[in-house]
């Protein structure tokens, strides 16, 4: 199963098991979706429960609010991440403010769901990371790996008693099938994996720079350099017990993502490490991110000039070896 089938068997799954789940969005309906992970729903579960939106994304977010405040569990779409900042306040300033504000008697049980990430030609307006933009108290933001870990995790979201916003990195959206259960698991949140164990340098990364980094690890078999991966899964809040613990070790960190290097998660990431776990460092932590310029390029060289990938992440890890 690859991972447009497996979230659409979470949430198949969750709007049988939950008549107060129920999706909205651009296209979610009569087309299904976009990348046709709704496919089948709207013929199944109804209009009622499956809405075509307008093509409005405040709107969309503000109206999942409002289904959640009264008792429904809403699946929102956006199309791209990068159309979530016309969101922003009503995802920043209003959904992950809901619980405190009301000094925790109200709670929105709502997930926004969303295609991002580079390297499949999207350019400017179809290709942006933006999770440390909306990293913000009251909201989770998960991002998964790999089939299995989208279903369990999206399982997870829905069920969570506050919002989620859950990235899906569209290369991986048909790049690999495997084993994906029929019926429920849940992956629970917060909590990172430890993607490919390893005794010389850690990398913590996420999404499709997982592969990535599986794939640079391989390539320093030969060397003899032994590479842990850590899969944040949740990158924000993080698993700050998984990262420390890897760092300790280990002692040399990679910190691998695709957004632009500056104000990213990964920052947090190597600060996090450089707070908790310097005692343990055999080397000064390393960050590995796309460029700092203001978007995805549409070139193919270009693209391929901004992105991580695996070669280029096989030499940052060797230099770390040899650090």
């Amino acid at each position: 199963m690859n991972m447009v089938a497996a979230l659409r068997s979470a949430l198949n799954e969750e709007m049988e098991r939950d008549e107060r789940v129920m999706v909205l969005g651009e296209d979610v309906g009569k087309k299904g979706g976009v990348f046709l992970v709704t496919d089948g729903l709207r013929a199944k579960f109804g209009e009622a429960r499956v809405i075509d939106s307008p093509l409005a994304e405040s709107s969309i977010a503000g109206v999942a609010l409002g289904l959640a405040i009264y008792g429904k569990r809403p699946v929102a779409e956006i199309q791209f991440t990068d159309f979530a900042h016309m969101a922003f306040n009503s995802i920043t300033n209003e959904i992950a403010k809901y619980r405190y504000r009301s000094d925790g008697d109200w709670s929105v049980p709502l997930v926004v769901r969303a295609p991002m990430g580079g390297h499949a030609h999207g350019a400017l307006y179809h290709s942006q990371s933006i999770e440390a933009r909306f990293a913000t108290p009251g909201l989770k933001i998960v991002i998964p790996s790999t089939p299995y870990e989208a279903k369990g995790l999206l399982l997870a979201a829905i069920r969570d008693p506050d919002p989620v916003l859950f990235f899906e990195h569209k290369r991986l959206y048909r790049m690999f099938k495997e084993p994906v259960p029929k019926g429920e698991y849940l992956i629970p949140l917060q909590v990172a994996r430890t993607a490919r164990e390893g005794t010389d340098i850690s990398v913590f990364c996420y999404g499709l720079m997982v592969h990535y980094a599986m794939e640079a690890a391989k390539n320093l078999e030969a060397d003899g350099v032994s590479v842990e991966i850590v899969d944040l899964r949740t990158v924000y809040p993080l698993d700050k017990n998984a990262i420390i613990t890897s760092a300790r070790k280990t002692g040399k960190c990679l910190v691998l993502y695709e957004d632009n290097f500056s104000v990213s998660v990964g920052s947090e990431v190597a600060a996090l490490i450089a707070d908790e776990a310097w005692r343990w460092l055999d080397a000064p932590v390393k960050r590995f991110g796309g460029l700092d310029v203001p978007s995805m390029p549409y070139a193919v060289p270009m693209e391929e000039y901004f992105m991580p990938t695996p070669d280029k992440i096989t030499k940052v890890l060797k230099d770390l070896a040899a650090y």
